[in-house]
């Protein structure tokens, strides 16, 4: 049974997994903002430094979870993974073989969904990019424990691959085993890729339907935009604070053909007014607000 200070929506954020208290912590950083989900990397993003699954306090994390009602929670594999590289074969190489083992920790960990930015085709050409991803997928999946691989929506700055759903269609067609596959939808990214989710939101996802289908969607990173629509330029702002607003959020986050999917913000953090120093998380707040729509007129900080 849930608590009563958890919500039934599955709404939380990135969260850190640092320190002595690894998971545990990140179990307990996620309720500190009012969530009943939340997000994690194995490690740092930029780097393939792990720690042992025996040193993450995995069994303590879950305890907790269970204790106050969470939902599944969801991985992000780090950037360095490019499986669409085909122009350094040490680059695809690291890719396959890190990726099969963040699957494995992330399944270890307890989660079902690992979410992957497809990669970029460094210049190679688009086709290239993506029998490039299908063929690293083919392989991870053949090698890996059943934990789906959930394809990040991309902003489509640089040689990115998957700025368009067609791109998205495109590796599910080329994979061999596309029931292991599902997407991440980043509300930002979409916007910044040139979807107008804020004057027409269901015809965006109609389209995503027809191409791929709603019930592909795993997950929501429900992120503001600071930049027009089409800006292929993937910088994220506080909810409400930037191009797409607060109701367009709230309506992804309401949204009644997603009821169990977990919504994740990755909204930057803002400097604290009596220490500018020191950084703060807006996840309380914002959390709050999407679940009661009761965003205040002036936001403590903007």
């Amino acid at each position: 049974m849930n608590t009563p200070d958890i919500p039934v929506l599955p709404i939380g954020s990135h969260v850190s997994m640092s320190g002595k208290e690894m998971m545990l912590g990140s179990v307990k950083e996620a309720l500190s903002y009012g969530a009943n989900t939340f997000m994690l990397y194995t490690g740092a993003p930029q780097n393939t430094r792990r720690r042992a699954l025996s040193e993450l306090h995995i069994e303590e994390a879950q305890a907790l979870m269970k204790a106050r009602g969470m939902q599944p929670f969801v991985v992000h594999a780090p950037y360095i993974i490019n499986l669409a590289n085909t122009v350094n074969q040490e680059t695809y190489r690291l890719a396959v073989e890190f990726l099969t083992q963040e699957l494995i920790r992330t399944k270890g960990m307890g989660s079902q969904v690992l979410i992957l930015h497809p990669g970029a085709h460094v210049g190679a050409g688009m086709k290239a990019g993506i029998d490039s991803i299908a063929k690293g997928l083919n392989e991870v999946l053949a090698a890996s424990p059943d934990v789906l691989i959930a394809l990040e929506t991309m902003s489509g700055k640089g040689s990115e691959i998957g700025s368009r759903f067609e791109e998205l269609a495109a590796i599910y067609d080329r994979v061999q085993k596309p029931e292991r596959l599902r997407v991440c939808f980043d509300t930002c990214h979409v916007h910044d890729a040139g979807y107008d989710i804020v004057h027409d939101p269901e015809a965006v996802l109609e389209r995503f339907h027809r191409l791929i289908g709603r019930e592909q969607i795993a997950v929501f990173h429900i992120n503001d935009s600071k930049n027009e629509k089409g800006a292929a330029k993937d910088r994220h702002a506080d909810i409400g604070e930037g191009r797409i607003g607060f109701e367009t959020l709230y309506h992804f986050v309401h949204h009644p053909d997603f009821p169990g999917i977990p919504r994740i913000l990755e909204t930057p953090w803002y400097p604290d007014p009596e220490n500018p120093g020191r950084m703060l998380p807006p996840y309380k707040e914002e959390i709050q607000w999407l679940l009661t729509a009761s965003r205040p007129k002036t936001f403590p900080h903007a």
